[in-house]
């Protein structure tokens, strides 16, 4: 077991250590290389330092190079990947605090930190997820059920035939996570009203339709291509006056 780890941990850095110098995309010798993966199922167990110099000659994108400026990805810092690592040695299932106490109370200091740095209200709530898709989906989820509710409509008991019609509203440039979630949703991909953007992919406010019945609307932080925000604070204001 030490040899394999000591093995990987060698590699790993010095993978980190070329990156300055290699380039960013992988060469299409190396994306031609995959195929080496492409084999049946062994019938036995293979050598693991084999499987690990394999896996050390693919040809991976330099993501974690400064020199990565590809959609919103980045890498990580040094103690990130180290803390990352332990955490894979301590392979603990951190959604039950009765079981791994440790990784569990640690996890809820971060989401206290986080509503810190979003200055969001003490008594609100969080959660870790996989990526945009399973947080929009999360969201939405907790949209549909309050506006359904303030309907006087259990979405969770109920479900969603014979619901009150829900208006959902995204600016032109939402992300795609969000019209999959409102698909998975029960939602509809196609049922959603469009708002124009500005260059930056901004919504206009001032082309926010007329709101009225159980409405969702979507604002967006941070478009993937510009970086811009909506007008969240007067889009809000509107919404949340006409009980969206």
């Amino acid at each position: 077991m030490k040899e394999i780890l000591t093995e990987a941990a060698s590699r790993a850095i010095h993978y980190l250590q070329g990156l300055e110098s290699r380039g960013v995309a992988p060469t299409p010798a190396a994306v031609a290389g995959l195929r080496a993966f492409d084999a049946p199922l062994p019938a036995k167990s293979t050598n693991p330092a084999d499987t690990l110099r394999l896996l050390d000659e693919v040809g991976s994108t330099a993501m974690a190079g400064p020199r990565f400026f590809g959609f919103v990805i980045g890498g990580s810092l040094p103690v990130t990947l180290a803390a990352n690592w332990l955490a894979g040695a301590w392979d603990q299932n951190s959604a039950y605090y009765r079981a791994t106490p440790s990784t569990a109370f640690i996890e809820q200091v971060a989401l206290r930190w986080l509503l810190d740095v979003l200055q969001l209200p003490p008594t609100s709530g969080g959660a870790f997820v996989t990526g945009a898709t399973v947080a929009n989906l999360c969201a939405l989820a907790a949209a549909r059920h309050a506006v359904l509710d303030r309907a006087g409509w259990n979405v969770e008991a109920q479900g969603l035939f014979g619901a009150p019609p829900i208006t959902v509203i995204v600016g032109a440039e939402a992300h795609p996570s969000v019209t999959k979630s409102l698909g998975l949703l029960g939602l509809g991909r196609r049922r959603v009203v469009p708002v124009p953007v500005d260059e930056q992919g901004r919504m206009r406010a001032d082309q926010l339709p007329a709101i009225s019945g159980p409405t969702i609307v979507c604002v967006q932080a941070g478009n993937v291509n510009t970086g811009a925000f909506d007008p969240i604070g007067e889009i809000c204001r509107r919404a949340h006056a006409a009980g969206a």
